[in-house]
């Protein structure tokens, strides 16, 4: 009851509550998953990791091999892999979204996370953030934008 109270008198004075931020990331290697970690302690946000539903093996990686899952997603821009459940994204004002940088892009299972989502993620600011060995950002926030225009896409963070 007292919290309730503290909120309403906050609310009445026009005084912010604070805002609630999260970081959902995918990580094929590990990688960003600790990039991930470290922005949610320097936000003080909560982790949600984005899981396919079936789990990427070191074959399903190799880039160099054009029949590889990660090749032939890469190559069909209207695949969606199967994601596991998603956590509730209502209660967040902004979402760093995370991702390893797979041929210049996001990985498609960004997409089927955006696109679980995407009526939810309408309000809310969105940042994506990349790891990768020697591309940038700006090639995968651009694709993002251009895909999804009706959301609220801040510039990227590299992390390396």
């Amino acid at each position: 009851m007292k919290k309730l109270l503290i909120l309403m008198l906050a609310a009445m004075m026009g005084t912010a509550v604070e805002a609630k931020t999260l970081v959902a990331y995918f990580s094929a290697t590990g990688t960003t998953r600790f990039a991930a970690k470290q922005l949610a302690k320097q936000h003080n946000a909560d982790l949600w990791a984005i899981e396919p539903a079936e789990p990427y093996t070191a074959a399903d990686l190799d880039w160099r091999d054009k029949q590889s899952r990660s090749s032939r997603e890469m190559a069909d821009p209207e695949e969606r892999p199967t994601i596991r459940q998603c956590t509730n994204i209502m209660p967040y004002d902004t979402i760093y979204l995370g991702f390893p940088i797979w041929w210049g892009i996001c990985p498609r299972i960004i997409n089927s996370w955006v696109d679980n989502n995407l009526e939810q993620l309408k309000d809310k600011t969105l940042i994506p953030f990349a790891t990768s060995g020697g591309s940038g950002v700006e090639e995968a926030v651009e694709y993002l934008r251009k895909t999804y225009p009706q959301l609220k896409w801040q510039d990227g963070i590299l992390m390396r």
